[in-house]
């Protein structure tokens, strides 16, 4: 039995969920494919898919080996590809989408970089907050936000994930009691993200365990934290953003961090890059895949880089 060729085999069966779907992708026969499985399963001595005349699903070992094929593939195809685009420099133009609330404050300095590596590649750029099928709309990488992209085909890379903070302007607080616990913002006038983004139910937790959870009735809710920044500014109240979106703001005085003893629960944003599939990756996608990853991993980003907005 050709192990590689009977683990790809499998691969296909339990991501088509077919036999039939798997055959025809593969260019085998039905037969061949059945063959490969019950090889497989005769040489672990393990059921590895269960099957009637209607239906196929994976056993819980099946389920297992397919994830462990899908890895030991991946870094097959990964190597090979590194060896076929050694002797090759990246051209042709990129399709990127990205999050466009990222994208409006930390998105040019990384094409400004990656460019100047890279002077053969022409860059597409496109500014979603949207769900985004790559595939479909012909893309060849996002940096996206959870939920944006929701296919479990796709390879993601996290980038980085940013804290949200209570804030307000200090001259707000010049008369406006600040708050002690996160109840006391029912006293304040409170300044939300919509309620796509989030409900005006809040979670929040102490260092000493303790636990509160506040509902809010907001004075003013907008669908972008470029706007909402922009709000606290103004002193209008109270607000939630994201760290980094405020970290200038928060460092020369302007805007005062309003319960620093509680963490705010289930409202973190990570950024993820996002492109389909490890096989038959382009030069162009995998130098700016390893780019990215790197630019990140150094941590080169500048202030006010994530912003949570539905535009």
């Amino acid at each position: 039995m050709n192990l590689l060729q009977a683990m790809r085999v499998f691969l296909q069966v339990a991501e088509n969920n077919s036999f039939g779907r798997a055959a025809a992708s593969l260019g085998l026969s039905n037969a061949v494919v059945t063959r490969y499985v019950a090889l497989l399963e005769t040489h672990l001595d393990t059921r590895l898919v269960n099957r009637t005349t209607r239906s196929l699903s994976l056993t819980e070992a099946g389920h297992t080996y397919a994830e462990g094929c899908r890895q030991v593939l991946d870094q097959i195809e990964t190597v090979e590809s590194h060896v076929a685009r050694s002797g090759s420099e990246p051209s042709g133009t990129l399709k990127l989408v990205a999050v466009a609330s990222f994208s409006l404050f930390g998105l040019t300095p990384l094409l400004q970089h990656y460019h100047a590596l890279h002077p053969k590649v022409k860059l597409s750029v496109t500014l979603l907050h949207r769900p985004v099928d790559l595939i479909e709309e012909g893309f060849d990488v996002g940096i996206v936000v959870p939920g944006q992209v929701s296919s479990e085909t796709m390879v993601r890379r996290p980038l980085f994930k940013v804290c949200p903070v209570a804030t307000a302007s200090a001259r707000y607080l010049e008369t406006h009691p600040a708050p002690q616990q996160p109840a006391d913002l029912v006293a304040h006038t409170f300044l939300a993200p919509s309620a796509d983004i989030h409900s005006t139910t809040w979670h929040f937790a102490a260092a000493d365990g303790s636990a509160q959870t506040v509902s809010l009735d907001p004075a003013y809710m907008v669908n972008n934290s470029v706007m909402l920044r922009q709000a606290v500014l103004a002193d209008m109240g109270v607000t939630i953003l994201p760290e980094n979106h405020v970290a200038a703001d928060l460092a020369d005085g302007t805007l005062v961090q309003v319960l620093p003893g509680w963490r705010i629960l289930d409202a973190d944003k990570e950024l993820s890059l996002v492109y389909p599939g490890r096989r038959h990756v382009s030069a162009k996608t995998r130098s700016f895949v390893d780019f990215t990853v790197n630019y990140f991993r150094a941590g080169v980003l500048p202030a006010h880089t994530f912003a949570y907005s539905n535009s």
